[in-house]
């Protein structure tokens, strides 16, 4: 890994363009070098299998099972953070954590949850942070253009989480206890019967934490005086987190039927309880008792899924609802026993949902799909309900319905086992507003049979519709804000060779390159407040590097290596709004251009150790891009370390798992006077009863 200073940006990204080239060119020479010395050094061929039709052209990162069952106290923003290179943007430990892709904001990733869209419809973003890796049986990301097959909206890219059957036959049951630095403690089981028709699975998970880890503020100084009060040094204080703690539960309940004559039917419920405090920022010199500030949510997801199998087709209905309630207060101290309410806010939002997809192939050279999605969002969201002098209340806020709607329908080809075609059309509405058609072609082919080296290019149009906050949040939205609509093409090449039981070598390198217009962005007026306007136009371009190598080192010795790179200048390309606008040609604010990630597993027996590490690049803070003291954050190193140990006993199997977090005790901001953590433990005690 080569890394350069920041100093002259030219510089960097002429370098950066070096590197990137460079990288493309080892990447696809060293997949024809391996693939060569495969075809004259190894006997045995190993035959990977003719592509699924579904994935012509598709850029699709696929986490491991082990990775989203690393521990009960990850949230998928850890698994994204060191299994991915999309950049997590974390306000601090068990808040808020939203995901960017290639470039692009949170609220142009789409996220979907057993098929259903899970994106809050009032400010169209995900917190993974609430969403425990221990509920999620399958993750993928689908980069770009990809995600259009699946949904539309997705101009960075779409996140696929889901759940599946248990595989057990009979009753078995789980049980994982976790404490940790700070005074946190984890909890997850797990009860699941299933047999050759029905599945049952249970699940828990309860979080809770003060959260007042210690950190040195950098922000802060404090100065040191002699004897006669004169100041003769300064040092910044250590101080801990105040005002973090927080408690959350998740329950889930699966039931699945399968009538054995091609009928199977679903039921997954999801129940969420939120009570987070927010941390104080690190330039807040306020006691943490003399003021309030927390949220709390209450969230269920439901639905219920048919499908039908026959021998060349597929079909498939679902039925979800989700209800969510949100507060959130804050409230100073006035007097020893007054308090005043600033902000005392209350969102309620009810979202039905109804799909109905199809899957039919006439022939092993053909693969044709439909699938149609609908959504009604109702949201009532009231700011400041408190009650006046007059004794009436003052509410701020809106109380507005939405129906939104998804169709596509796609086509793909595969002429020869060489050569694969796909065209989707994808058509969406809201409320009254029509999106333009949105097609997407993909075309992938087999350029190296002996080492599996497939080239991949996509091409399409997508559009986003403004959130139900940039619309009638009050006050300041606005209804007469436009689409964001986005160009995207990308090409790449993958590769995968390999030895059976001794070594499998895989990898894809892309480049990708993006148009957004309108981009919609907040901006103060002169009555005081914010408002959205559609005033961007961004470029956003970059490469994205992934390699694993699965490598047999000795009879009883595994490793396992997961990397991954990527390149992602987004610059605003717009015009100026101002003379004095600085913006133009400038990097987006809290978008990394350089990020990487890899994970190891080295095995051996029963024993297992796991490293983790990750690196972001300075993020700016401003649109500007100055170099003043809270203008950029500096780059940082994440490093963290797990060793674990699996005991076998005739009553139950044992698992024990100690994890070191930020091993070399990194100083670092994923956002600006958010405090985060230094080096801490956690150690875990897996349960499993053998019946």
């Amino acid at each position: 890994m080569l890394f350069v200073g920041s100093d002259d940006a030219m510089t960097l990204r002429l370098l950066a363009h070096r590197v990137r080239t460079l990288i493309l060119l080892s990447i696809a020479l060293s997949s024809v070098a391996l693939a060569q010395q495969r075809e004259q050094d190894i006997e045995e061929v190993v035959v990977w299998g003719r592509r699924p039709l579904k994935e012509i052209g598709v850029q699709k990162t696929q986490f491991d099972s082990l990775a989203l069952k690393e521990n009960v106290a990850l949230s998928m923003a850890d698994i994204l953070t060191f299994n991915s290179s999309v950049f997590v943007k974390s306000y601090g430990r068990a808040t808020l954590s939203t995901v960017a892709f290639r470039g692009t904001s949170p609220s142009h990733t789409r996220v979907t949850w057993n098929g259903m869209r899970i994106n809050n419809p009032m400010l169209g973003m995900t917190d993974f942070s609430t969403i425990p890796s221990y509920f999620i049986d399958r993750a993928a990301l689908l980069h770009g253009t990809s995600s259009v097959n699946a949904t539309g909206g997705g101009l960075g890219g779409l996140v696929e989480l889901g759940t599946a059957p248990t595989d057990d036959q009979g009753f078995a049951m789980q049980y994982v206890q976790g404490v940790g630095s700070f005074s946190t403690f984890d909890e997850f089981l797990r009860l699941t019967y299933g047999n050759e028709r029905w599945s049952f699975s249970t699940r828990a998970v309860y979080s809770s934490s003060p959260n007042d880890y210690e950190y040195t503020n950098r922000d802060k100084k404090v100065n040191i005086y002699d004897e006669e009060k004169n100041i003769i040094g300064q040092y910044h204080p250590r101080e801990r987190n105040r005002s973090a703690s927080f408690k959350d539960l998740h329950l889930l309940q699966e039931v699945y039927y399968n009538n054995l004559r091609g009928d199977r039917l679903g039921l997954n419920a999801w129940y969420i309880q939120s009570d987070r405090e927010l941390p104080m920022l690190t330039t807040d010199y306020g006691d943490e008792m003399a003021f309030e500030n927390r949220q709390r949510e209450r969230t269920f997801r439901g639905i219920l899924s048919w499908d039908r199998i026959g021998s060349d087709w597929k079909v498939g209905a679902k039925a979800g609802y989700i209800h969510t309630w949100m507060a959130y207060d804050y409230q100073r101290q006035l007097s020893k026993e007054v308090w005043g309410v600033m902000t005392r806010s209350r969102s309620r939002i009810n979202t039905l949902y109804g799909q109905a997809v199809g899957e039919y192939t006439p022939s092993s050279k053909w693969f044709f799909t439909t699938n149609l999605a609908l959504y009604q969002h109702m949201v009532r969201s009231e700011d400041n309900d408190i009650i006046r002098q007059d004794g009436n209340k003052a509410v701020v806020g809106y109380d507005k319905a939405r129906v939104e709607l998804s169709g596509a329908l796609s086509a793909k080809w595969q002429p020869t086992k060489r050569l694969g075609m796909s065209l989707v059309l994808r058509q969406e509405m809201s409320g009254d507003r029509w999106a333009p058609l949105i097609p997407a072609f993909f075309i992938d082919g087999v350029i190296y049979p002996q080492g599996n080296v497939l080239l991949k290019a996509s091409i399409s149009r997508n559009h986003r519709f403004p959130s139900l906050n940039d619309l009638y949040f009050l006050p300041g939205g606005n209804p007469d804000l436009k689409n964001e609509s986005g160009f995207t093409y990308d090409i790449g090449v993958s590769y995968e060779i390999g030895k059976g039981g001794r070594y499998r070598l895989s990898g894809s390198a892309s480049w990708f390159d993006s148009y957004i217009d309108d981009w919609i962005i907040w901006l103060p007026t002169a009555k005081g407040f914010f408002s959205p306007r559609n005033v961007k136009s961004v470029h956003a371009y970059g490469v994205e590097l992934k390699n694993n190598l699965t490598w047999k080192i000795a009879p009883e010795w595994l490793l396992d290596l997961n990397g991954s790179y990527s390149w992602t200048p987004s610059i605003n390309v717009g015009e100026k709004m101002t003379p004095a606008d600085q913006s133009v040609g400038k990097q987006l604010p809290y978008v990394p251009e350089h990020s990487a990630a890899l994970t190891s597993r080295l095995s051996w027996r029963s024993w297992s150790l796991l490293y983790k590490w990750v690196w972001y690049s300075e993020r700016y803070t401003m649109s500007s891009n100055e170099y003043t003291l809270t203008g950029r954050l500096p780059q940082y190193f994440m490093n963290n370390v797990a060793l674990e140990r699996q005991l076998r006993f005739k009553p139950m199997d044992l698992q024990v798992k100690l994890s070191v977090n930020n091993l070399f005790d990194e100083e670092y901001l994923s956002v600006l006077s958010r405090p985060m953590p230094g080096i801490n433990f956690e150690l875990f005690l897996a349960i499993t009863p053998k019946w």
